[in-house]
């Protein structure tokens, strides 16, 4: 398959809803919470639900995703943080930029990703980064926020457990194993379908809105560490995760490490916002820092990650998956 054709099927339809989310959120002024808080508790429970419970994936298969998350995370924030260390990058711009390079777009930008390159798969296998990387956010990423800003928020943790897409993963799994999954066809799963599946593209207008009304400003020129570490060293650290797992379906190993590349996480941002502080380093702050990776990540995305898609449905790939 050519680089046209893989970026006209996967990549663009993501990038043509993002771009109406960033004109709207240039032309109107969009209140992105309520929609988020929708997506959140409403329409991202069902797309779980409905994608884990009617999924292929075992449960060894669901345990290695999620275990692999883990694994991912926690080895790009060693390498970013040495980095860091090495570039003698100071506090709160270290933590931020650990922050930016540990969490891809799962969510907003993985999900419908996924589904468009990998179908079915893709998409349930996203779903389940999606809740891993959800709890790994929440607990590192909270610590990491909350060193940027000294020791507060760590209260912030229990968010974790009010997240209703992990119960939802549960729930799930629990029909799968005790058979009570509902027909397929049946009003139950028809209904839960028709919510999960308009998440998918609210998900990406928010995105397209959230980069709208972000404030990169000065700190664009800051951030090209961030963005080699998310966009260069990220895919390569994923490949090596998901050879190391050894998925018996290559499909999920090919998304998972799809999902490793996508661009830097918006939660971050939220995160420093949160619990961070206004000190600034070079003119830069936490916020300001996070805002540009996630601009400049996902703008540099498009042309990597087609070129991620064609690598992974290579015969050499494969044989490592």
């Amino acid at each position: 398959m050519s680089l046209l054709s893989i970026f006209a099927g996967s990549v663009l339809p993501i990038v043509a809803i993002a771009a109406v989310g960033f004109v709207l959120g240039r032309v109107r002024s969009i209140a992105v919470e309520p929609l988020n808080t929708v997506t959140i508790y409403v329409l991202t429970p069902a797309l779980v639900l409905h994608s884990v419970a009617t999924s292929d994936l075992g449960g060894e298969t669901l345990l290695k995703v999620v275990g692999g998350v883990v694994a991912f995370a926690l080895v790009m924030a060693a390498l970013a943080e040495g980095v860091g260390r090495a570039l003698d990058e100071d506090e709160p711009i270290r933590s931020a930029l650990v922050l930016v390079s540990s969490f891809p777009n799962s969510g907003n930008f993985g999900i419908p990703l996924s589904a468009f390159a990998f179908g079915a798969v893709g998409r349930a296998t996203a779903v389940v980064y999606l809740v891993g990387q959800s709890v790994v956010v929440y607990t590192v990423g909270v610590y990491l926020a909350s060193r940027s800003g000294g020791t507060r928020g760590l209260g912030s943790i229990r968010r974790v457990f009010e997240l209703p897409l992990v119960y939802a993963v549960v729930l799930a799994a629990g029909a799968r194993w005790l058979g009570v999954v509902p027909p397929a066809d049946g009003t139950a799963m028809s209904t839960l379908k028709l919510v999960g599946d308009a998440a998918i593209p609210l998900m990406l207008i928010l995105v397209g809105i959230q980069l709208a009304n972000t404030n990169y400003g000065a700190a664009v020129a800051r951030v090209g560490t961030a963005n080699a570490l998310k966009l260069v060293v990220a895919p390569v650290v994923g490949l090596a995760i998901a050879a190391g797992l050894g998925f018996a379906d290559t499909t999920v190993a090919r998304v998972f490490v799809l999902e490793c590349a996508a661009p830097a996480a918006i939660t971050p941002l939220i995160l420093v916002i949160e619990m961070g502080d206004d000190r600034s380093v070079g003119g830069v702050t936490a916020p300001e820092y996070v805002s540009a990776a996630v601009l400049t990540t996902t703008l540099a995305s498009v042309p990597v990650l087609t070129g991620v898609i064609a690598a992974l449905e290579t015969d050499l790939v494969g044989s490592l998956l």
